[in-house]
């Protein structure tokens, strides 16, 4: 079960009954998207390229995966979206967000991220394709070669095991030399699991509300 709030930038987040836990800051969901993975994740690699491959553990809401296809269009590039979701929302859920809204976009979009065949790859726009997989981490067979990876699992204490050094060494494998990894999370024994795994880790400054968030390189 997922109940439905709203944040302090008036964006909306839920908060997952099973976990004990909300999707996003109580700051602002739009805003900590914004600065954690586009600002800090995609907007370091796309300019740089004419396309890229992303990876989001957590599809959640679908917020990044939408702010992403808007950065696909403005950009005129296009963007390859893979993500891992094992507790997805139904599109009844998802039409309940106030993302485009806030965003003064088109709704189209948003909700056709959720209403996407599960394990087949679509076209939502001619910039964005998109495949999900309602599986575990554990389970997903990624396609790698990843230029960008949002890790947006609910954190350590919620999912320990996806903070621990299998499933990150499973995404490490998965993405392109070069890739940029990007999370809000700044546990120090993540920090020193990923450098063991191989990453080059830095601590950035966090969004309003968190002092610091993470964000390493596949060497």
């Amino acid at each position: 079960m997922v109940s439905l709030i709203e944040t302090q930038d008036g964006s909306h987040s839920l908060h997952s009954d099973r976990f004990g836990v909300s999707y996003h800051s109580k700051y602002g969901a739009i805003q900590e998207s914004q600065h954690v993975f586009l600002k800090s994740g995609l907007g370091v690699v796309l300019p740089a390229k004419e396309s890229v491959r992303i990876f989001e553990m957590g599809f959640g809401s679908g917020l990044n995966a939408y702010l992403s296809l808007l950065a696909a269009e403005k950009a005129k590039k296009q963007i390859y979206y893979e993500a891992v979701e094992a507790y997805p929302l139904t599109p009844e859920q998802a039409s309940e967000l106030n993302y485009p809204a806030q965003l003064s976009e088109d709704q189209k979009p948003f909700q056709a991220l959720h209403e996407v065949e599960w394990g087949k790859e679509e076209v939502i726009t001619p910039f964005f394709q998109l495949l999900k997989w309602q599986q575990t981490l554990q389970e997903a067979p990624l396609t790698g070669k990843f230029d960008v990876v949002y890790y947006d699992a609910f954190g350590p204490r919620a999912q320990p095991e996806l903070w621990e050094l299998p499933a990150l060494k499973k995404v490490y494998d998965a993405m392109n030399n070069g890739g940029v990894f990007v999370t809000y999370c700044a546990k120090g024994a993540v920090k020193r699991t990923m450098k063991e795994i191989g990453f080059q880790v830095e601590g950035l400054p966090g969004p309003p509300g968190k002092r610091e968030m993470t964000r390493a390189v596949k060497p």
